[in-house]
């Protein structure tokens, strides 16, 4: 006869409680998953976003707009730059500026750089979590490499800060393009090693095919944006749906599969990779001489070289870095959200402005912090070594996912 206080001494006799994170080395970041495991079955999850206590959203109500641009590189340290360039939009939109032609196409040049450097860690740490090592050094080597043009551009390799509210800190190297090609041939030929290494391998397929599947409707219902999303059938992209810098006139195809599983999340970012590729070289040849800055002294910062030579540059300097409601930005007293395709989504800001020169609120959608929660549904019945190979595809970063 059945017992339901039977049945649940059974469930607790043939359960194991496991917790994976935040220091287990396929965990990225600080968060953790607390499971209810049967064999190899897992049975219940719980997760946790975990605590890095960055409170990036109250630091910035205590920050001018441009010191705030230093912490946007906390949000992802796979693409800072994209989080330099998506928070500088968002305020240009709210001061309703529009940036000189050749800084839209540098930013643009540089965002898919940072998308390239965001999605080869991504798929090396995702592969190396399923045990292959030698792709995490491909991918490792070529992010170097676009590390070493970014520490040329802005002057260090992992915290930007290279924007400003109206333009950028500093014009290109003059080896730059140059360089750059130079990548570029060089990153063709390790995508193609991507595919060749793993697109047939039997062992990588029976862990990534049919595994954690994500429908159109589950991604829409979730919010889920960027690769997650388009992996499941969610055709959006913001470069497309809402053109921001110079992308309305480069030409790219938006990679869409159908499927919604790890396998293809991690074509989806291959095929990507491929797209920013082609970006990059059709925008490397709209690169014109010109100013890189907008030209109003009240609401642009002037460049550096000149407030050491030039009365007026160091006046207006002065007058926007120094706190006070009598220096600095003020922007109209409204609210203004805008957002940009990052490597993992849709990054959204939320700005309100009081007139002052702080923001009197700052909200971010971190792509992160949108596409985590739908983990556990994944999980619920799955093997236990699919949490590896799920979580790897979801690209998870701390400094987006923490409130």
């Amino acid at each position: 006869m059945y017992s339901y206080e039977q049945e649940i001494v059974e469930r607790d006799e043939n359960t194991v409680h496991m917790n994976v994170g935040p220091s287990h080395p396929a965990m990225h970041g600080t968060l953790r998953v607390k499971m209810e495991v049967k064999g190899e079955r897992i049975v219940k999850t719980e997760q946790e976003i975990g605590f890095l206590h960055t409170g990036f959203e109250k630091l910035g109500e205590f920050r001018s707009y441009n010191q705030f641009i230093t912490l946007t590189d906390r949000l992802n340290y796979f693409s800072p730059l994209s989080n330099n360039i998506g928070f500088a939009v968002a305020c240009e939109e709210l001061l309703g500026i529009t940036v000189p032609r050749r800084c839209q196409v540098i930013r643009t040049i540089l965002a898919e750089m940072s998308r390239l450097a965001d999605h080869s860690l991504c798929l090396g740490a995702m592969t190396m979590d399923l045990g292959a090592f030698s792709s995490i050094l491909w991918t490792f080597v070529e992010r170097e490499k676009l590390y070493d043009v970014f520490e040329a551009v802005t002057g260090t390799r992992l915290t930007t800060s290279y924007t400003r509210v109206g333009g950028l800190a500093f014009d290109l190297p003059a080896d730059f393009e140059k360089r750059v090609t130079a990548i570029l041939d060089s990153m063709e030929k390790t995508i193609d090693n991507l595919r060749k290494s793993f697109y047939q391998n039997r062992i990588f397929l029976d862990r990534v095919e049919g595994i954690g599947c994500i429908s159109k409707d589950m991604a829409m219902s979730y919010g889920i944006t960027g690769p997650m999303g388009r992996a499941s059938g969610l055709d959006y992209d913001l470069r497309k749906f809402r053109p921001y810098l110079i992308y309305n006139e480069l030409k790219f195809d938006v990679p869409v599969y159908k499927e919604g599983d790890t396998l293809s999340r991690y074509k989806v970012r291959v095929d990507e990779m491929e797209q920013s590729i082609q970006l990059v070289r059709q925008a490397m040849k709209l690169l014109e001489p010109g100013p890189i800055n907008f030209q109003d002294q009240k609401r642009t910062l002037p460049d550096k070289t000149s407030t050491y030579g030039d009365m007026e540059s160091l006046i207006h300097h002065f007058k926007l870095v120094m706190p006070g409601d009598d220096h600095g930005i003020h922007p109209p007293v409204t609210d203004q959200y805008s957002a940009t395709e990052a490597p993992n989504g849709e990054l959204g800001w939320h700005i309100v402005s009081d007139g002052s020169s702080n923001p009197y609120r700052v909200r971010i959608r971190g792509c992160s912090f949108i596409n985590y929660p739908i983990l556990s549904k994944l999980l619920d019945g799955a093997m236990l070594a699919d949490l590896v190979a799920i979580l790897g595809s979801f690209n998870i970063i701390a400094g987006e996912l923490d409130r």
